[in-house]
């Protein structure tokens, strides 16, 4: 499916029924993380879907942070987060804070108490545990469900003014302790966090609402008619009906789950990803090998190629596990198409064009990209001496080898074709330089009477640029590195998932802007590192897929 192709899923048909029936006239959504760290391609899903969504049914999506934890959360997860939306593509009709609410929400809770709905609860986080119960077996009730109306009212505002410490009491909700549903035994709304300084609201609170609270009262009071979650919040559903049935609610949204992303050959949780950053496994939250987005902007992918990817593999209501190949396809296909042509030699071996003239260089044009002639031509520069890749070259190879050998005759690219004469050794029998006669007559034709098999890409010494090229691959070995219970995900790391080469690069790489992305020909997708003064170009992904020997 292209990234024009409009996705059609269970999500939208339910939007389009609900169009059709009236229950709505306009479409609202939102993308509500939580500013706890970076942003990754499984937030990526979420944020193409409600956005999407948003767009074809010419309907809003909000930014809204969830940020009722203070202890985890920070400004610069939240300015990473708006980053990230915004270089996917996407503007965000409001953007809001669940503390933007802590007042409402504090008086819908007073609401809840008032109606008999919710509590004050003395029990420790231990005992909360105890009196919940068991899949099989009810939860006993709190000795304090039956606290009245009056005491609940006051206990719960000296929570507010900061009387009692951390854990001393909650404010639960009085629904049912043998619900079936685990999450309906009169879950916690409100917990004591004394001494944080929340990065919206300062030192104002010391009472924080819960998710299972926060989350459907803000929804509500932004007017978002379908609140998209992923597949663990389908046990919340009750919960999210509830709170929005017991209040004054000013609407009643829609929550529908989907299957969240699981992607091979890394790892989606926060908590593992932030063990890799803090481990020092990577360089950092965009380290080009992560799954987060910072990390596959840094990498060189697009947004067009993750909003294509996220639309490639639709919206179910089962979990899977998506193949890291789907999401290198679509970057490949996208650079394909956009990426200009350059040559870069990673592993350089000299070649000497013996009756070439000392001194002597040459001007040639290089098409910028053999299927866009819009995209113009550039320079390259032609001398006696050049570099040619070390695996362009063999001694001796059979007949389906295609590139240089000793005796034989290969093509470079957008130039001559030249002739192996003579193999220059070191001491130690390394090969160190090839000496080479050139055709003159084979500038932009074949030679006469003679074929030519293989062509190859080639730098000149002269013009030349030195540059590093990282070459990164996949950061775990094993397809689900978290799979294994007996053993950490740290073990699966790919001791291979980046090698550093000192390359030779065709001059005009030289005014290569930070993010540019090209293909050197014959080796791979790279972009210009955003983060390095020096000339730095990560591979992006590979002419094919060549994972695991295929």
């Amino acid at each position: 499916m292209s990234e024009n192709s409009t996705p059609t899923n269970f999500i939208r048909q339910i939007i389009e029924d609900d169009l059709a029936s009236g229950k709505h006239s306009r479409i609202h959504t939102r993308f509500p993380p939580e500013p706890n760290g970076y942003l990754h391609i499984g937030h990526a899903k979420s944020i193409v879907l409600n956005f999407g969504v948003a767009e074809d049914y010419q309907g809003q999506c909000n930014l809204r942070f969830d940020d009722t934890n203070p202890h985890k959360e920070d400004e610069e997860y939240v300015e990473a987060i708006k980053e990230d939306v915004r270089w996917l593509g996407y503007e965000w009709a409001g953007l809001y804070f669940a503390s933007d609410y802590f007042e409402q929400l504090y008086q819908f809770a007073v609401e809840l108490i008032e109606k008999g709905k919710a509590f004050v609860c003395d029990l420790s986080a231990e005992e909360v545990r105890e009196y919940r119960g068991t899949l099989t077996e009810p939860g006993r009730e709190s000795p304090w469900r039956n606290r009245s109306v009056e005491e609940n009212l006051d206990l719960f505002r000296r929570m507010r003014e900061g009387e009692f410490e951390d854990g001393a009491r909650t404010l639960r909700a009085k629904i049912d302790m043998a619900a079936p549903n685990m999450n309906m035994r009169d879950p916690a709304l409100y917990r004591i966090r004394r001494g944080a300084v929340h990065h919206q609201t300062g030192d104002a609170w010391c009472i924080y609402p819960m998710y299972d609270f926060t989350h459907p009262i803000s929804d509500a009071l932004e007017g978002i008619t379908h609140s998209l979650c992923t597949l663990e919040f389908e046990d919340h559903r009750p919960l999210y009906d509830w709170v929005l049935d017991n209040i004054s609610a000013p609407c009643h949204p829609r929550q529908i789950e989907f299957a969240r992303l699981n992607l091979e050959y890394t790892v989606m949780s926060k908590r593992k990803l932030t063990q890799l950053v803090n481990e020092g496994h990577v360089e950092g939250w965009d380290d080009p090998r992560m799954p987060t987005i910072a990390g596959l902007r840094r990498r060189g992918y697009t947004p067009a190629s993750i909003r294509d990817f996220c639309n490639r593999i639709g919206v179910t209501k089962s979990d899977g596990t998506v193949e890291m190949g789907v999401l290198e396809a679509a970057i490949r296909e996208d650079l394909d198409r956009r990426a200009p042509r350059r040559m870069a030699v990673l592993h350089p071996l000299k070649v000497v064009i013996t009756n070439y003239p000392e001194g002597q260089e040459e001007r040639l044009s290089g098409p910028n990209h053999p299927k866009d002639e819009t995209m113009g031509s550039r320079e390259l520069v032609f001398s006696r001496e050049i570099w040619i890749d070390r695996a362009d070259f063999r001694e001796q190879a059979n007949k389906k080898y295609k590139r240089l050998i000793t005796g034989g005759e290969v093509r470079l690219r957008n130039a001559y074709t030249i002739i192996c004469e003579e193999v220059v050794k070191d001491d130690e029998g390394n090969i160190v330089e090839l000496r080479c006669t050139y055709d003159p007559d084979t500038l932009g034709r074949n030679p006469e009477g003679r074929k030519v098999r293989g062509v190859i890409h080639w730098v000149s010494a002269a013009a030349g640029v030195p540059a590093e090229v990282r070459l990164y691959d996949r950061l775990f070995s094993v397809p689900a590195p978290d799979g294994e219970k007996d053993r950490p995900f740290q073990d699966f790391l790919n001791p291979d998932s980046l090698k550093t080469v000192q390359a030779v690069v065709e001059p005009s790489l030289a005014q290569a802007e930070p993010g540019d992305r090209f293909q050197f020909e014959r080796e791979g997708y790279f972009c210009r590192d955003t983060a390095s003064k020096e000339l730095v170009f990560n591979r992006v992904v590979t002419l094919r897929d060549s994972w695991g020997g295929g």
